[in-house]
């Protein structure tokens, strides 16, 4: 099982390298909103809207290059940040 997931993430990187079938698009985008988590005083919490942006994702079943495959960063669009 481990070898031939080790092959198929081989495979998976030479046609992501070489764009195979050719015309293929080897990176995407996802638009992810974003909101700052604010801590207040009596245990509340405030919620304020950030600026949105494009997370560059691979179009793969791994991740490649850096970055995460499209399926993954697609399931997580709303990012909080914590101040």
């Amino acid at each position: 099982m481990l070898i031939a997931t080790g092959l198929f993430y081989a495979g998976e990187d030479v046609s992501l390298r070489h764009r195979i079938p050719r015309g293929r698009e080897t990176l995407g985008t996802v638009h992810v909103d974003r909101y700052y988590v604010i801590g207040e005083k009596n245990n509340r919490v405030q919620y304020l809207p950030a600026p949105p942006e494009d997370v560059t994702c691979v179009h793969g079943i791994f991740p490649h290059f850096g970055y995460s495959p499209c399926w993954y960063a697609g399931r997580t669009t709303r990012k909080a940040i914590e101040m």
